[in-house]
């Protein structure tokens, strides 16, 4: 997102949902318009991350790295794209977990190692950012100081790790990017996805658990990487298969090769099938809008309520809420309107209209709304103010009774590997009931999706996913503070 820090805390502010990490996108294609197809797999990333993007460019001889803060079309044109020139790209576009929300901490990471050096995007958060900056002997609070800069980001500690390797143990048969990566992954814990290049390879890379997914698409002339499905079919690439958990797939003019550095646990983000996922992609072989629509009829199977209309909570809980009146039989209609651009041409308002600050978001259609008996569906509920103030508004639209149904569990938990939902004390299911929150948000009747319910709405197996944020359950070992501000200090002492 683009403006100022102030406008984009404000922003953050009027988020009526979870922030993710990161989106990643890599195309090994000789002879196409590799930048071109990488700025059209960013863009169907975009709901991935709206804090920065960037695009590194390989020519065989030459990495070129052009990123800045912003949307992908806010950061890239005609003319920034046209003297990117070469035959392999990645891509990345942020949404901060870890570091501040600066250019500094955009990606793609590069460094000057080598004869080319290399480039990284990350999508995922590590959970031992303190003892791998305790292995490169950084002070607590202390930045990494690379080629861009001083930066806050585990993906710099990464980069860092590797660059050591490569003075550490040089090779000359062009293969230090891919050796160099299977002396670092093994140290790695937590949630990580890589893009990573050199001059001649495109290589992708999946955490042992899978947090975060990564998919291998088939394209004219090579071979595409992408966090989504949806970003290999807006550049026409055919999907060949989800790379593994625990897998590296080096990718260059010999194919493509495949390599385990761990064991594989698949524990995907349950999350990704709720809410961060594009409805048009597919996970573990399912289609994503098929899933949440069924997660909205067992929503109504398992909370039935009589009333005059079902309405979603736009945009994401709009498959839910068609699954919802499907199987209840109760009409569905739109009760809310979207503002689709409020992030690109949001100026900070004054402090006394700050309050009214939903209302940039969304806005009720009265005519659909007066005198009626509302089902509202929204896919979760994490802090409860943006909730609070819909069903206000929706109370002065003229609504009888609003039933706020959500096709997930209480969000009680904080996330590590990736998820910026900040700390269990800002989470409103941390300490609350269902009959509580049901007091809070000041709704008729309130009923959140049962785990089990939910899994099986996924049409994956039931062991297959991370549902920490739901039951406290960590795959990985969490640290017992906050890890994801451990490169971050205090001014004075970054002075």
């Amino acid at each position: 997102m683009s403006g100022s820090p102030a406008e984009r805390a404000i922003l953050r502010s009027l988020d009526t949902h979870i922030g993710e990490a990161c989106g990643v996108f890599g195309v090994y294609a000789p002879g196409h318009p590799v930048a071109d197809l990488t700025y059209l797999g960013l863009y169907a990333l975009q709901h991935r991350g709206q804090e920065s993007a960037g695009i590194a460019v390989s020519d065989g001889e030459t990495i070129t790295v052009v990123k800045d803060m912003g949307l992908v079309a806010q950061v890239f044109d005609e003319r920034r794209l046209a003297p990117l020139q070469g035959h392999l790209a990645i891509g990345h576009v942020r949404y901060s977990t870890t570091g501040c929300s600066s250019w500094r901490n955009a990606q793609p990471l590069y460094r000057s190692v080598a004869e080319a050096g290399f480039a990284l995007g990350h999508n995922g958060n590590l959970t031992n950012t303190a003892a791998l900056a305790d292995d490169l002997g950084m002070l607590p609070g202390m930045g990494v100081v690379g080629d861009a800069g001083d930066s806050t980001t585990d993906s710099d500690l990464v980069a860092e790790l590797l660059a050591r390797e490569y003075a550490e143990h040089p090779r000359s048969d062009g293969r230090d990017l891919e050796v160099a990566l299977e002396r670092v992954l093994p140290r790695l814990a937590g949630a990580f996805s890589f893009v990573l290049m050199d001059e001649a390879h495109l290589i992708g890379v999946r955490d042992p658990h899978g947090f975060r997914p990564l998919v291998l698409g088939r394209t004219e002339g090579g071979f595409v990487v992408a966090s989504e499905t949806a970003a290999l079919d807006i550049v026409g690439a055919h999907h060949v298969r989800d790379v593994e958990p625990g897998e590296m797939i080096v990718i260059d003019a010999s194919g493509v090769r495949s390599r385990r550095f761990g064991d594989p646990s698949p524990r995907l983000c349950l999350f990704e099938f709720v809410y961060f996922a594009r409805p048009d992609s597919e996970l573990y072989g399912q289609s994503v809008h098929a899933a949440r629509q069924r997660m909205g009829e067992e929503l109504a199977r398992q909370a039935p309520v009589a009333a005059d209309m079902v309405m979603p909570v736009p945009e994401s809980g709009i498959p839910a809420a068609q699954g919802f009146a499907r199987a209840s039989g109760i009409p569905y209609g739109d009760g809310l309107v979207k503002n689709r651009y409020v992030g690109r041409t949001f100026i900070q308002p004054s402090q006394s209209l700050r309050g009214r600050g939903v209302r940039l978001k969304l806005n009720p259609l009265v005519e659909n709304i007066r005198g009626k008996r509302l089902v509202v569906v929204d896919d979760s509920i994490v802090r409860g103010t943006t909730t609070r103030q819909v069903v206000a508004m929706l109370r002065e639209a003229g609504a009888t009774e609003v039933h706020f149904r959500v096709s997930s569990p209480p969000y009680r938990w904080p996330c590590f590997y990736g998820m910026d939902t900040g700390r269990r004390s800002e989470l409103l299911a941390a300490d609350m009931s269902v009959g509580e929150i049901r007091g809070f948000l000041g709704v008729d009747s309130l009923a959140y999706l049962e785990l089990d319910r939910l899994l099986a709405a996924t049409g994956a197996g039931p062991g297959s996913f991370c549902t920490a944020c739901l039951s406290g359950d960590y795959p990985v070992p969490v640290p017992e503070i906050d890890s994801k501000h451990v490169l971050e200090a205090e001014p004075a002492a970054r002075a």
